[in-house]
Order: C-alpha cells, then structure tokens, then sequence
C-alpha cells in the first residue's frame, strides 16, 4: 500500500532580521546570491566587490579592480570564478581564490548595469546603458565580445539567462527575449522604463519591474500578462524584483524603504517587510530556502522565517 504524499508546508516569508552584513563599502549598489545560496556578493560604490558568508556575517574576501563603482556581479555554478560590470564601462572576470583578475573585457560605450554567466560559466553577458548586450567568451583570448545584441532603444537595466536565452529589459520599456537554440527574438512591451527582470523557476514565466510601479507577470511563450503587482513605489530608480524560493510570492523592492511580497496566484499583498528608511535597491532570494537579502544605502540585511533559529541562538 502507497502512502499518500505529505501536504506540502504552507510557504514562509522571511520577515526577521538576523543578521547585518557591516560592508563599509559605500553605497550598495547590488547584493547577489551565488548559485548553492551559501554565500553572497556585495557591489559598493568605493569601486569593490566583497564576498561573503551571510548567515555568519563573516566577510571572506574583497575584489578590488574597478576604476568606478561596481553596480553589478555574478558568481559560476562551481564557486571558482566570478564576473562583475560597474560605472568605468568594463566587465571583469575573476578567479575566486585568488582574488586576480584574470580578463577585462572592454567595448561597452556607457556604464554596465548588469552582468550574468552562462551555464557551464564559459561566456558572460553583459547589459549597459548603450542599450547593447554583449557577450564575451571567457576561454578565448580575444578582446571583442562574440556577439551584440543591440536591438534595444534605449539602455539595458536587467538581464537574465536560462540554458538556452536570454531575458533583457530596457529603459524603452521593452523585454526582450534571445532564443539562442531557434534563433528566434520574441519582444513584450510594457509601455513604461523596465527596472528588473527575471524567469520563474520553472521556466514558464517572465516577471517585469518598471518605473510605473507595477510588476507585471507574462506568459514566457504567449506574452499574455498573467498577473499584476503594485503598491509599492518605483519611479525613480533602478530596482531588483525576483520570485520566492518556490515560485509562491513575487517579491520586490521599494523606494518607500520596504520590500512587498504579493501572492502569484492571488495577487494580494501578503508582507510588507520595513527595511529601511532610504530606498532599498537591491534584494536577493535565497535559491531553495525563505532567506532574503536586502541592500539599502551602505547597509545589506539577512531575513529569515520566523521559525528559524540560528547558530547564535543555539548557543545563547
């Protein structure tokens, strides 16, 4: 006889503080997981790039090489190399351990917003605000990107890679999605600046941020919109929208100084999470627990779901 399967938990949000990362960075301009969860990155304003373990609050290394400030980075899929784009125009690849840069890739004509690894961590794509992407390949010598994406009118905010696309949202409100596999360019307009965006885990779905304040989720392959998001405030600046851990909750950042999840399905905002009282910029979901990382001013926070108990309340 089979036993039935266990009813699935009822998702948790991270709503606790449970820890403060102390960057002294300047401003953080972007705070990225890596791939496991188990440690993160940190973009400050003073040109560096730090690494570190979140939940111990423990700083491993800082990556200096900039010429401006680093806006944005991304980690491999095995830990050993990272690549991160800033304000100087250039996209850096770096190995880990060592702290050396092993490229500088330049060619972009404005700053780097955004930057992502491929699967295999053999290209990196970057997205700047001369409204290009481009693609270098980290194993070759050469200097030129081997492909720009420059369909885009107006600068490139966000980019975003399955195995087999790429996801670019721009200022002139368009997202457009790269399918490298059919050679196909499927565009979705939205009629307001792009700020974020970014596939659901199970690939089916697009979530889009603009400078209206809404967050709107489409259909990947129809474009049909699928729901939409607002309550929070977005008109001036650049920030991070992503899914929960489990495609549950659509979380975003606010220049009001919280974050704001809503419920996928129903639409209703179910938290709204007090942050700050600056605008929070940036925020990170944890890749398989309700972990969250949030960046406003020079300040990144670690929230966790009230059930959970850390190391130092272990040992307190």
């Amino acid at each position: 006889m089979a036993f039935p399967e266990p009813r699935p938990t009822k998702p948790e949000l991270p709503r606790k503080s449970v820890r403060s990362l102390p960057c002294r960075q300047g401003a953080v301009r972007a705070v990225r997981f890596n791939v496991d969860g188990r440690y993160c990155l940190t973009c400050g304003s003073d040109k560096s790039l730090s690494l570190w373990s979140p939940l111990r609050g423990t700083l491993l290394r800082t990556y200096s090489g900039h010429g401006a400030e680093v806006l944005d980075a991304a980690g491999s899929f095995d830990n050993s190399r990272l690549c991160s784009g800033g304000s100087d125009r250039a996209v850096l690849f770096w190995d880990v351990a060592s702290g050396q840069i092993l490229r500088k890739f330049r060619g972009h004509a404005g700053k780097v917003n955004c930057v992502q690894f491929s699967e295999e961590a053999t290209i990196i794509v970057s997205g700047s605000i001369d409204s290009s992407v481009r693609c270098w390949d980290c194993r070759s010598r050469r200097p030129d990107p081997v492909q720009i994406l420059d369909e885009a009118k107006d600068g490139i905010s966000s980019i975003k890679l399955s195995d087999h696309e790429i996801l670019a949202g721009s200022v002139d409100g368009r997202s457009r999605r790269y399918d490298l596999r059919m050679g196909e360019l499927y565009a979705d307009y939205v009629g307001s600046p792009i700020t974020c965006v970014c596939f659901s885990k199970d690939g089916q779905c697009t979530l889009i941020s603009s400078l209206d304040s809404s967050l709107r989720l489409l259909d990947k392959d129809t474009g049909e919109l699928l729901g939409e998001y607002t309550g929070h405030k977005n008109h001036e600046y650049k920030l991070d929208c992503c899914l929960s851990e489990r495609d549950t909750h659509v979380v975003s950042a606010s220049e009001d100084g919280n974050v704001y999840f809503w419920d996928l399905v129903e639409g209703t905002l179910a938290l709204t999470l007090p942050v700050s009282r600056g605008v929070v910029q940036s925020l990170a979901f944890h890749p398989t627990e309700p972990c969250l990382l949030t960046a406003s001013e020079g300040n990144v926070q670690c929230w966790r779901e009230d059930s959970f108990v850390g190391e130092d309340e272990l040992l307190a």
